[in-house]
This record gives C-alpha cells, structure tokens and sequence, in this order.
C-alpha cells in the first residue's frame, strides 16, 4: 500500500465536512496503531464502501471484533455473535445486530478503547 505524507493526509482532512468524520481521522493520526485506516477515511467519501450483513457474516468467526470505514447497510441476517465498528449503521441493521446478539461501537470510540489496535480485521 502507498503511503501518503502527513501534510497531505491533513490537506484531505480539511476538506471533510463531517465533523464525526474529521474527529475520528484525528484519532487515528495520533495513535500511530491506526495509522493504516487514515488513508481510506480520508479518501473520497465516493470510495467509502456500504457493507451488508451477510457480506460481513461471509467473512469472519464468532467473536471476531471488526472495522469498517463506512456504513452497515441491513441486507441479509447475522448468525455469529462479533463486535463490529463502523463509521455508520442504518437503523434496521442495527436492529438485526441487536437480534444476534452482537455488538455496535462507533470507530472513534474503538480508537479510543483499543489503543494497540488489536485483535481487529478490517472488512472493506
């Protein structure tokens, strides 16, 4: 993976106008265990991907703890019990989350929680 300079991951944060968004690009720059997912949230929102559920029940075990860069979209059902971060998740998502009995966080907060990064794969 190409890796792009400070300044010019700070010039593509200025030009966000999320301010969940620019917060969560700030955390992430300062934990030097994160730095791997500045690149994609700075990117353009165009490239930020939308995962269903059933693409993420495809890809991981029970209790893995994932991240995603964009947002949860409600297609399909979840049948394994994971802890999933996100920038966003719609709200029947959310619901079907609830059912399996998994669990939501926000990015920033795992940024702030898990400050070694560990024990994550990241799901694009």
């Amino acid at each position: 993976m190409n890796q792009l300079s400070r300044t010019k991951l700070k010039e593509r944060k200025r030009r966000k106008t999320s301010p969940e968004l620019i917060k969560t690009i700030d955390l992430a720059m300062k934990n030097p265990s994160w730095n791997f997912l500045v690149k994609e949230l700075s990117s353009s929102t165009r490239k930020t991907p939308s995962v269903n559920l059933k693409d993420i029940d495809a890809k991981v075990k029970t209790g893995d703890t994932i991240v995603i860069t964009g947002k949860i979209l409600s297609k399909g059902n979840l049948t394994k019990k994971i802890r999933i971060c996100a920038l966003s998740i719609s709200h029947s998502a959310l619901e079907r989350l609830k059912e399996s009995k998994s669990e939501f966080i926000k990015l920033k907060e795992e940024i702030v929680k898990n400050k070694k990064a560990e024990g994550i794969k990241l799901i694009k």
